[in-house]
């Protein structure tokens, strides 16, 4: 029974990475949706690279950095390369989680970010900045010392990507016409469904991400676990749209699918630490701070995320984490616990704030040496299809005329317009 017991648990931490890795689909949906069609390849690409350079860079180095024994704390020094006695299946299930750090950077930076810095800090990210992080959270750091809970990385995985997303989208600046003077003008994304199917996609990953977080297919934790996963994102559905509709007089179709994700992102870390009413009024609350901290990082801080990165997996992210000292049913100050957890996850919130935001600044500092970060300003305008890849995600003419194109139309011009432009790009 035991040896049975172990295959099923080592089937369901594989299932979980499966429905984790499945979530850069979503992830690749999202960000080409909410942006414009002409860096939807690119975005592609880079979510892509993501996941295969973060997968041989965690296996190499950043695996043992995280799991490895520890060095007062901070760091992991062994199984580099999972040379040692490695559990396989336990890497697998972690190297997902760290590719999904490094991707939220993605979608903060899109429009205008160059292709080879974006893959220079994902480097960094996968290799070094998130598994220090996850060595003090999740193995034998300090923060798990003082009794941190993040059950499956609203800190870990989504704070500090949102963090590292945060440092490097104020550090290249706006997209070019997003401000003019005081005016914020809004820059619609080209395919709201394929940002909806990105959402969808991604609930039905975090299912996995939270769910496989378990680390065995124990019947009494699976099922509150997803549970709690269901009825926080429907939640921070249900409250963006209410909020939406109370605010602006009508329900923001982005803010709303966003506001799945901020109910995820809020969840994941107390999926095992909070009763269902606790997961569904953490789910309204991540929703409607969510919607406000877009707003606030738009028009009054000013930096420019195309998909609301920063604030669904930041925002969300702290709140979620700090819930769990008023939510946790065994010791949150609303079951009589006291404040103790709430000082311990706000400690590792600032701690981990510091870390990535520090570390992200000095790499961001030292690519810049090498090579720009972001695109030339003639480059932003044709599009990063063209300047990064030589190539358009859609043909113009299927798009405006159809199958048959009349010479002289407006499409068969763009097309020509396009042509003459990837001309002049070419070395």
């Amino acid at each position: 029974m035991e040896a049975v017991q172990g295959s099923v648990d080592m089937l369901w931490i594989m299932l979980g990475a499966m429905l984790v890795f499945f979530m850069h689909a979503g992830f690749a949906m999202v960000e080409s949706g909410f942006t414009r069609s002409k860096n939807t390849l690119n975005i592609l690409m880079k979510n892509i690279i993501t996941i295969s350079l973060g997968s041989i860079l965690y296996f190499i180095v950043g695996f043992a950095i995280m799991f490895g024994p520890s060095a007062f704390g901070m760091i992991g020094t062994q199984g580099f390369a999972l040379l040692g006695d490695a559990d396989i299946a336990f890497f697998v299930f972690q190297a997902v989680f760290a590719a999904t750090c490094a991707t939220i950077v993605s979608g903060a930076v899109a429009e205008r970010v160059n292709l080879t810095a974006y893959i220079l800090l994902t480097v960094a990210i996968t290799a070094v900045i998130y598994p220090i992080v996850g060595h003090w959270i999740w193995a034998d750091g300090w923060l798990a010392g003082l009794g941190f809970i993040d059950f499956a990385g609203s800190t870990v995985v989504h704070l500090t990507g949102a963090v590292a997303a945060f440092v490097t989208a104020w550090k290249i600046g706006p997209r070019i016409g997003k401000y003019s003077g005081k005016v914020v003008n809004s820059i619609p994304g080209h395919n709201l469904p394929l940002g909806a199917l990105g959402v969808f996609i991604l609930w039905l990953g975090w299912f996995g991400f939270n769910g496989g977080s378990t680390l065995a297919a124990d019947p009494a934790l699976v099922p509150p676990v997803i549970a709690n996963t269901l009825l926080a994102a429907s939640a921070g559905v249900l409250a963006t749209a209410g909020y939406t509709r109370l605010r602006y007089g009508k329900i923001d179709p982005s803010l709303t699918l966003n506001g799945a994700l901020a109910g995820l992102v809020g969840i994941t870390a107390g999926a095992a630490n909070v009763s269902f009413i606790g997961a569904i009024v953490i789910g309204l609350i991540a929703g409607i701070i969510m919607t406000e901290a877009i707003h606030i990082l738009d028009s009054k801080i000013r930096v420019d995320d195309p998909v609301g990165a920063i604030s669904v997996h930041g925002i969300a992210g702290i709140w979620g984490t700090v819930a769990i000292g008023l939510f946790d049913t065994t010791g949150g100050l609303l079951y009589g616990g006291g404040t103790e957890i709430l000082g311990i996850q706000t400690v590792g919130v600032l701690a981990v704030i510091a870390w990535t935001s520090i570390a992200t600044g000095v790499v961001l500092a030292v690519i810049s040496l090498f090579v720009p970060l972001r695109v030339t300003a003639a480059e932003e305008e044709n599009g990063l299809d063209f300047a990064e890849h030589g190539s358009q995600a859609y043909s113009m003419d299927e798009v405006l005329q159809g199958s048959t194109v009349s010479t002289g139309s407006f499409a068969s011009r763009l097309n020509e317009l396009g042509d003459e432009t990837f001309t002049t790009l070419k070395p």
